[in-house]
């Protein structure tokens, strides 16, 4: 037993609807007796993937004392499910980071000659030989170091990766902290944007226009709200139309979200001057 994070189920707000089930691609959740279980703690791994599924917001993450997750258990479970379950739960893995998870669950497939989906794990295979746009890094303490031993203005970058949709509001960087949700372009346009506006803060990119799936940047942001409990958040855009979506889309996030918290937008000219700063 260790402490860990793992998910609570408030049995008063359940209704036993079901929509967490699928969406939990370990199958650690189960109706029983009419109420969401979680059938064990070994299953959980405290991601938090049902959490934005409970129309009652019935499921939050809470840190106890539990047994630690075992990815081969899990996958026992899984590959009983089928293979779009199995392919669920990889992507998942991959999503949220999880290397270790994701080399014993793929190793566990060929032990026992389940087929993979060549694609994905071609993808997974890559993610798993070092690609840095997959692994959580925290950068804080080396800061530190270097903020204090260089004359040269050090980067302010406080982690990897950056870009929203490969971000996870687990991430121990993202707990409690001041959050800097900025379009691709700002930082190439406003000079001392390490300066003056991510110092001290954790950092999510996205662009409102190209990007795909911003339905997830949603429950993103709203997880960073509710499970990561970050104090404030900042959405810095260009003053281009499209770029306002990323503002839209931290609204109704914060809409969506249990908590409140301050939302400040900051808007950059093509020039690279602060048209506006305002607090939403």
């Amino acid at each position: 037993m260790a402490k860990r994070k793992i998910i609570k189920i408030d049995e008063k707000k359940c209704t036993g609807c079901g929509l967490c089930i699928p969406n939990c691609p370990e199958g650690a959740l189960q109706i029983i007796d009419g109420k969401a279980r979680l059938i064990s703690d070994l299953f959980c791994d405290g991601l938090g993937a049902c959490i934005g599924h409970c129309p009652q917001g019935a499921i939050t993450i809470e840190e106890r004392e539990a047994e630690r997750y075992e990815e081969r258990k899990v996958m026992e479970n899984v590959v009983k499910q089928g293979k779009n379950v199995i392919k669920a739960h990889l992507v998942h893995l991959r999503e949220h980071g999880q290397m270790e998870y994701l080399k014993e669950a793929i190793a566990y497939l060929k032990e026992k000659n389940i087929e993979i989906p060549l694609r994905e794990e071609l993808e997974m295979e890559e993610h798993m030989h070092g690609c840095p746009g997959a692994r959580m890094m925290d950068f804080r303490e080396k800061r530190q170091e270097v903020n204090a031993s260089s004359d040269k203005r050090a980067s302010e970058l406080r982690q990897w990766p950056i870009q929203l949709h490969l971000v996870s509001a687990q991430a121990s960087y993202y707990e409690k902290a001041d959050v800097l949700l900025a379009a691709d372009c700002v930082a190439y346009t406003y000079g001392d944007f390490h300066k003056d506006f991510l110092k001290g803060k954790s950092l999510a990119i996205a662009c409102p226009k190209l990007d795909k799936g911003q339905e997830v940047y949603v429950e993103k942001i709203k997880s960073l709200i509710d499970d990561a409990r970050i104090n404030t958040l900042t959405v810095m855009i260009m003053q281009v139309p499209c770029c306002y979506g990323l503002v839209t889309l931290a609204k109704q996030a914060a809409e969506k979200a249990k908590r409140k918290i301050p939302i400040k937008s900051i808007v950059v000219s093509l020039q690279g001057e602060i048209l506006s700063e305002e607090w939403l």
